[in-house]
């Protein structure tokens, strides 16, 4: 009889760790989800953000993004896949949230690629093989520089650029932006300015496709 008080009073108690804990997350959650300032908005998007798709599409897909983050390299292919699916309706403005210790590194690297033009296949060989270069979540800029050695990039440009205090600040800018919008974790999206109301696939593409709705019923 003893043991069973005993199980029954460990199962309650983790009944009440459980609903404390979801009551933490629903809180944190709302609060992240709160509607954004107008003094904020131009947090969303920089003048050095690097853009994927046309300056005019009707829906612009703002993400923050560590290229140490699994979740991220999940969500890339199927961000590009909506955009393929709506051809020239879609803009994504990449943003960088490198919270990885040694992450920054490796947006510098992305960065410093971006000059030279390859920031993109630079970025997608790289989400490609980050459990190479980031074993265990931990960024190793060398291994990560080797992945890019296919794409004919100069690699004594590309050092000088990843140590310029042009990309130091590019990078200080956007975790700058990343804290004023409430952003802890990435990815992390935002659809015409809009914060996606739970985490989640199902829910990006249900924000676009509410975007894309409302673009064909504006006259």
């Amino acid at each position: 009889m003893k043991q069973k008080t005993i199980f029954v009073g460990a199962v309650a108690a983790m009944v009440v760790v459980f609903v404390g804990a979801a009551m933490v997350y629903r809180l944190s959650n709302t609060a992240s989800n709160a509607p954004i300032p107008a003094a904020t908005l131009a947090a969303l998007e920089r003048a050095h953000s690097p853009t994927l798709g046309p300056p005019g599409a009707v829906v612009t897909i703002v993400e923050f993004l560590d290229p140490a983050c699994e979740t991220c390299a999940t969500f890339y292919p199927m961000v590009k896949d909506m955009m393929a699916a709506n051809p020239g309706r879609i803009r994504v403005v990449l943003r960088w949230a490198p919270f990885h210790n040694g992450s920054q590194d490796v947006v510098a690297m992305l960065e410093a690629a971006r000059k030279q033009d390859k920031l993109w296949p630079a970025l997608e060989a790289l989400l490609a093989t980050q459990t190479v270069w980031s074993p265990g979540h931990t960024p190793q800029a060398e291994a990560a520089l080797k992945q890019l050695e296919g794409l004919g990039l100069n690699r004594e440009k590309l050092l000088a650029d990843m140590a310029s205090p042009e990309i130091a600040q590019l990078i200080a800018q956007d975790l700058a932006d990343a804290r004023s919008l409430n952003v802890t974790m990435t990815p992390e999206f935002f659809v015409n300015g809009k914060p996606l109301p739970s985490f989640g696939f199902e829910q990006l593409k249900q924000l676009v496709d509410d975007a894309l709705k409302q673009s064909r019923q504006t006259p």
